[in-house]
């Protein structure tokens, strides 16, 4: 057995904490990760894994140091942060990416400093309970991990197999959002309640989610070179997020 040690650090969730159950090592709203090594890059380039879908999965659990936590335990917005401390701990915080102008069409690169990404703060009497604006039923909501999110795309998927002409995509997120009914937790009351809920409701459920859903803001702000129009550039998480070239 190896008595090798790696250097770790300790990073905040944009949750801190909140909405994760007693007795959960998240509840502290920090989490502790190793720095990368040739193993993790192993990870990032295994080609089964990468077709398979789940070579981000993965890289997280591996770099993951907390006991008792796995990359399925994190909500989602908590894992896009670890997404990025995981970055930065292996190839720094400097991310070059290119731009292309909105205004007069001419592309450019751009470094993008990583530490400097915000997080999206909830409330700190943020609640999972709402009240529909036009049906008045009281709902409670259960934030989407990781877990929940792979969950909803393998029915998503197996629904997709049947051929179905509609892909009931919405009314299937909103059965894994929605943990109860005006008391109800009955799936049957949930599901009655999601088939038949007005466009205004769905709206306002939606928009409600976003407010109490913690999350890194996945934008910084750009200058075109070439015209200086200024503008927000929208950053993505992929392999090469992780590593921009990798060949040896």
């Amino acid at each position: 057995m190896s008595n090798v040690t790696f250097p770790t650090e300790v990073i905040d969730l944009p949750s801190k904490g909140k909405f994760y159950p007693e007795g959960s090592p998240l509840r502290s709203g920090q989490l502790e990760l190793k720095y990368m090594t040739a193993k993790e890059e192993d990870i990032l380039t295994s080609q089964n894994l990468i077709k398979k879908g789940i070579v981000l999965d993965k890289l997280v659990d591996s770099l993951i140091v907390t006991k008792g936590v796995s990359h399925e335990d994190l909500l989602l917005g908590d894992l896009n942060a670890v997404m990025v401390a995981s970055r930065i701990l292996g190839y720094g915080k400097e991310y070059p990416v290119t731009a292309t102008c909105a205004k007069c069409g001419v592309s450019g690169d751009h470094t993008v400093d990583l530490t400097q990404l915000e997080t999206k703060d909830i409330p700190e009497d943020a609640s999972l309970e709402l009240v529909l604006p036009v049906s008045k039923k009281k709902l409670k909501l259960r934030l989407l991990t990781r877990k929940t999110e792979k969950d909803i795309e393998a029915e998503l998927e197996s629904i997709k197999k049947i051929g179905m002409q509609v892909e009931p995509e919405t009314t299937t997120r909103m059965r894994y959002l929605i943990a109860e009914v005006d008391g109800s937790t009955n799936p049957k009351d949930i599901r009655d309640t999601i088939e038949n809920m007005l466009v205004a409701d769905t709206r306002a459920l939606r928009e409600f989610y976003r407010t109490v859903t913690p999350d890194v803001k996945f934008e910084t702000a750009y200058v075109c070179a070439n015209c200086g129009e200024a503008a927000t550039l929208p950053i993505s998480i992929g392999l090469n997020f992780f590593w921009p070239d990798a060949r040896v």
